[in-house]
Formats: C-alpha cells, sequence, structure tokens
C-alpha cells in the first residue's frame, strides 16, 4: 500500500461526507455545523446568500474582537483589594527610641572644635557686624584649610543676569574670576538692600572649576547643610566602638520602664548604632527570645518608658531639634526612623495608641513583589544586622553600591561592604560633589526604583498621638527629685523639664484590618466571557470550536495529500525530461523479453527433413496475442473465438 492511498484512507475515517477539495469540505462544513450562519449561505439564494455572508463576516469579526479584549484584560494580571477586619491577640511591635542629638557634645567636642570654631567665625561675617563686635582677632588662627574644601559662599544678586560669588573669608582679598570681594555694607542695610543668598560650594576637586552650588532660602538650612557634610567627614574616620561610646547610653537614657503590669529596664533593649541618631535601643526586636504579646488592648497594657535626653549636651550646629525619635515596626526588621520615625517633645507625655494593617499582595504575575528579598539584585548591606528585607534597605543599599562604584568610597549614613571605607574630606576631596550629584540624579535612583521590590506580606502601625506637659507644675518637684535620685544617687535635683520625656504605647483595640490582594480576572472568568461573547454573537458553544478545529484538521489532511500528490508528479516530469522518447508500452515490454525458443516458425524456414521436432508438453501461451489486430489478420491459430 502506497503512501497516498493510506492517507486516502485516514482521510475517510477522519470525515464522513466532505470531499477531497477545499471547496467540498467547506460545503460539507456550513451544512453540519451548529453554528448559526454558514447553514444560511449555502441554503439561502443568491441575494440572502451574499446578506448572510457580510452578517456572518461581521459578527465573527466582532467575536474576535471581543476575544482580543478579554484576553488582553486577562493577561494584564489586574488584582482587586479587599478589606476585612478581624480580632485576635497580637504581638506588641518593636519600639525603637533614639535621641534625636547623635552624640554628646562633651564627648565630640575635641573632634568638632576647628569646624566649630570655623562657623562660628563665619556666621560673624554673614551677620556683619559693626566694627568692634568681632571677636576673631583675638582668637587663634582659624583652620581654612578645612573650610576650603567644603566653602560656604555668599551670592550677591543684586544683578540676577550676572550673580556674583563672594568667598566669606576672602572679603579683603580680590577674587579671582567670577570672584569678588565682598563690599562693605552700612550697619543698617536691610537684608532685602543686599539680596546676598548663602550657598554651599561643591566642586570635583579641590582648586577646580567644575563646582555646583547649593543654593538655600536661609541660612540657617544652609549652615546646617554645610555641618552634616563637614562632621560626616570628621566622624567617619572615627571607629565604631569610638563613636557607640561617644553616644548616649541606655542607662543614662531610660530612666524607668514598665510594660502591662511587668517592670523592665534598660537591659530588656537591644543597642544598635543608627548614623543618623547615634546609640538607638529596641524593645520587643525579637532577635534573641520571642516576641511579647499584648494581653489587652488600652493603656494600662502597653509599654511605659521615661527618657532622659539631656538637650543640654546636645551639638549646637548638628541637633537644631530636641526630642527623642521613635519608630514601630516589625520584629527582626530594621528601623528606618529619619523615613517613619516621629518626634516626642521633652516635657511632655505622650501617648501612642496603636492599629494594625495587615498588608497581602499577591506575586508574580501580578505583582512585581518578593518574600524575602532573595529575587532582588541589590546586595542588601543591612543584612549584617540579620534583618528582614524591606524597600527601604534596598533603596539604601543601592544608593550605596552606586555611591563606591561612582565616588570609590561609601557615605557614612549607610552600611559599607567590607574592605571599603567611608568618605572624608583628606581622601576623597571631591565625594561631598559626587554624593550632591549622585543624590540629585534621577537616573540612578529611577534605576534603584526598578530593582528594589515591595515585599508581598507587610505589617504597617497606625498611630494615633495625643500629648500633654509632664509633669505637672505641682508634681515636677518631687518627680525630678526621685528621678534625679534614681538616675544620680543625689539629693539635689539634676533633671528638668526640657530633658524629661514620658511615653505611653498601646494598643488601641484588638480589632485588626488586613487588605488582600485577589486576582480581578481568573481563567474561569475568561472562559466564561469567550463563551458568552461567542454564544451571544454567533450561537455557538465549545462543541462549535471543535467542528471548527476538526476541518482545521481535515484542511491539513488535504493539504498533506496535495503535497505528495504534487511531489509525486514532479518526480515523473524528472524522469520525462530524462527519456525523452515516449516509454515502451506493455506489449512492446513482453516482446522484448520473448523467449524465441517458443515461437512459431514459418514452414519455408526450414527444410521440411531439417524441422525440429515437435516439443512434448503443452507449450506456454503465445503472449503476442495480447498485441490489438485487426480481425482480418487474425490466423486460424489465434487465441480470438470464430463461429
Amino acid at each position: 500500500m502506497n503512501l497516498k492511498k493510506y492517507f486516502v484512507r485516514a482521510l475517510h475515517r477522519l470525515q464522513k461526507g466532505p470531499g477531497y477539495t477545499y471547496k467540498e469540505l467547506l460545503v460539507w462544513y456550513c451544512d453540519n455545523t451548529n453554528t448559526h450562519g454558514p447553514k444560511r449561505i449555502i441554503k439561502e439564494g443568491p441575494k440572502k446568500k451574499l446578506i448572510w455572508f457580510f452578517l456572518t463576516l461581521l459578527f465573527a469579526s466582532l467575536v474576535f474582537w471581543q476575544w482580543g479584549i478579554l484576553i488582553n484584560t486577562y493577561l494584564s494580571y489586574n488584582v482587586t483589594s479587599s478589606l476585612s477586619i478581624g480580632f485576635k491577640t497580637m504581638k506588641f511591635p518593636a519600639v525603637t527610641v533614639c535621641n534625636a542629638n547623635p552624640f554628646k557634645y562633651s564627648e565630640v567636642k575635641h573632634l568638632l572644635k576647628e569646624l566649630d570654631r570655623l562657623i562660628e567665625a563665619a556666621l560673624e561675617r554673614i551677620l556683619q557686624p559693626t566694627p568692634g563686635n568681632s571677636s576673631e582677632n583675638a582668637s587663634p588662627p582659624l583652620d581654612l584649610g578645612l573650610w576650603q574644601q567644603i566653602p560656604l559662599v555668599l551670592i550677591d544678586e543684586h544683578d540676577k543676569d550676572n550673580p556674583i560669588i563672594l568667598d566669606i573669608f576672602e572679603s579683603n582679598q580680590p577674587a579671582a574670576g567670577n570672584q569678588t570681594a565682598a563690599p562693605p555694607a552700612p550697619a543698617n542695610t536691610t537684608l532685602e538692600e543686599k539680596k546676598y543668598k548663602l550657598a554651599v560650594k561643591l566642586c570635583s576637586h579641590q582648586g577646580s572649576d567644575n563646582c555646583t552650588y547649593r543654593n538655600f532660602t536661609s541660612a540657617a538650612q544652609a549652615v546646617t547643610e554645610w555641618y552634616i557634610l563637614q562632621s560626616t567627614s570628621i566622624l567617619s574616620k572615627v571607629p565604631l566602638q569610638e563613636r557607640i561610646r561617644m553616644g548616649y547610653q541606655a542607662e543614662d537614657m531610660i530612666l524607668a520602664c514598665l510594660y502591662g503590669a511587668e517592670p523592665c529596664n534598660y537591659k530588656n533593649f537591644t543597642q544598635i548604632y543608627h548614623p543618623d541618631h547615634g546609640n538607638c535601643y529596641i524593645f520587643n526586636w525579637g532577635m534573641d527570645e520571642e516576641a511579647l504579646n499584648s494581653s489587652n488592648p488600652g493603656a494600662e497594657f502597653g509599654l511605659k518608658l521615661i527618657l532622659d535626653i539631656s538637650q543640654q549636651d546636645y551639638i549646637p550646629y548638628l541637633s537644631s531639634a530636641a526630642g527623642a525619635r521613635l519608630m514601630l515596626h516589625q520584629q527582626k526588621s530594621f528601623p528606618f526612623l529619619k523615613d517613619q520615625g516621629i518626634y516626642a517633645m521633652a516635657g511632655t507625655e505622650t501617648s501612642i495608641g496603636v492599629l494594625v494593617d495587615e498588608l497581602e499582595r499577591m506575586g508574580y504575575p501580578y505583582s512585581d513583589c518578593t518574600n524575602n528579598g532573595s529575587d532582588v539584585p541589590v546586595k542588601n548591606l543591612y543584612s549584617q544586622y540579620n534583618t528582614s528585607y524591606s524597600i527601604q534597605a534596598c533603596l539604601r543599599s543601592c544608593f550605596q553600591n552606586h555611591m563606591i562604584e561612582i565616588c570609590g568610597c561609601g557615605h557614612y549614613m549607610f552600611p559599607l561592604p567590607e574592605g571599603l571605607n567611608y568618605c572624608n574630606n583628606e581622601d576623597n576631596p571631591g565625594w561631598a560633589y559626587c554624593y550632591s550629584s549622585l543624590r540629585s540624579s534621577i537616573r540612578h535612583r529611577q534605576i534603584c526604583i526598578d530593582s528594589c521590590k515591595e515585599t508581598c506580606n507587610d505589617t504597617q502601625y497606625k498611630m494615633t498621638i495625643s500629648m500633654a506637659d509632664w509633669p505637672s507644675e505641682a508634681s515636677e518637684d518631687w518627680i525630678f527629685h526621685i528621678l534625679s535620685y534614681e538616675r544620680d544617687m543625689s539629693t539635689n535635683v539634676t533633671l528638668d523639664r526640657n530633658g524629661i520625656i514620658k511615653l505611653n504605647i498601646y494598643f488601641q483595640e484588638y480589632n485588626y484590618r488586613t487588605i488582600s490582594e485577589s486576582a480581578a480576572t481568573t481563567i474561569v472568568w475568561l472562559l466564561s466571557s469567550l463563551g458568552g461573547q461567542f454564544g451571544f454573537w454567533m450561537g455557538g458553544s465549545v462543541l462549535c470550536l471543535i467542528e471548527f478545529g476538526e476541518i482545521i484538521i481535515d484542511s491539513l489532511w488535504i493539504t498533506v495529500i496535495n503535497v505528495i500528490s504534487w511531489c509525486k508528479g514532479l518526480k515523473q516530469k524528472r524522469a520525462q525530461a530524462r527519456y525523452p522518447d515516449a516509454p515502451p508500452t506493455v506489449s512492446e515490454l513482453v516482446e522484448a523479453h520473448t523467449n524465441l525458443g517458443f515461437q512459431h516458425e514459418d514452414a519455408g524456414a526450414l527444410p521440411r527433413d531439417e524441422a525440429l521436432p515437435p516439443e512434448p508438453g503443452t507449450p506456454p501461451p503465445n503472449y503476442d496475442s495480447l498485441r490489438v489486430q485487426p480481425l482480418d489478420v487474425l490466423g486460424p491459430d489465434s487465441d480470438a473465438e470464430t463461429e
């Protein structure tokens, strides 16, 4: 059985009724399908046939258009958010408390001495006191080398199109380029008449013309920013243990602690070093022991703290705000107080009522969230604290990695990879310029945003804050006496209202909200929507789709058979081209292979006496009888029947 016959029989088994051409197959499909429309095309008259053909084509196009919209909606993987409220015993959040001032001024004064003298002299020149009020001549000479690394400058904007840059400490010397000497101003000149702005000058390296100026609307902002940059360079060279020693210790800062009805003390807190706030202390972090549960909602079952922030020992130019910085967060997560923390004011009792929101996001492909950060391409530098992943940790790690790659050193405010150093003015003269350019770069910021991912599950603490003066005037004497005696073992009052803070942190209620995401479109929704559109416009069903699939298979079989026939015809044409003469007939081929020993011979061919004796047995048939001959030439010995 050749291949063509096999395919023909296979086609007969797959279909019953259609012919072997595409037209016959299409007519058979229209006559037998359950879909409305095609039947009317072949059964109606010419005019109605044209109308039904147009309607069928129109509605089929509408079906495919709607299908495209539905499939695109499904592949967009939209989500819907649902809010549910539950009630259960909850874990008390981790509470981080820090001083707004990172170091005791008495401990770091020797490091910042020259810096303080520079800023004091600069402020005297900025304020332009009357002659004779300046104390600069009586003091030792200033370290202008420290000043020139990151100088403060005045910008004269009398001519806004051509502003003049004035160096504060070169007012009596001619300036090069666009820098000119600051003209003396009368003592009664107002700020509006001066039109001076204070700016921080940042250069790629000392003496370079590649500089940028960070302008500020207030000199107070400029001085604070300049002092932070300079102090960062100085403190970055101090070892970590020394920085911890110069900060506020737990036994000095935490005066009283009570959790529910159980007393606690500074030993129940975990110490970490935070670059912005120095020594910070975390209650219920859950690193070494199980997290505490809250027995009941209400202020009586929360955490009560009394803190001493020692405001009289603040660094004057570094910390302009006084108070405690605190944050509520999950266990084993790093506290980013600069972004999510709140201040508690000195001399007040701050009550913080807590509500819990649990967020549950769907993962890929519905959102680009991560469970533990293992699929994030950014190396988490905060993993050295053994904390869980967060997007804040990822963004800061990404920025620090860019800082190291571009500037050649790490910023003091972020963790540092092993084997690298923090930036400082001596080893990296242009670090401040590089840092400022990187921080204002939208491209690098977008790279970090695209690289980092939100966590799929998160817990947020919503706080309701209220404050009152504490202690009251009637009770401050005995409270300060007791607290002073407990801390310093002294009968004298060593505490005052400017350094004392009381905190109450508690659950307002045990109701918690869960905000969860679910798929807006599922495969069930997709199939039902596709079927609904198909049934509405064409009156079809799944069986109609199977019929359509059947005709496609039949078309493929017919195509295969046609291809085989075409290949066979091509092969025969090539064979005819090889032999230009007509191929021999069957009779000619038989005659060419006839055995002459069995042929009848004429009597006159040999003498009678030399004739061969007859061969015994029945001779083989005369195959030459298969040749078509006229009746009048047939002899008596032919195989034809005669009457």
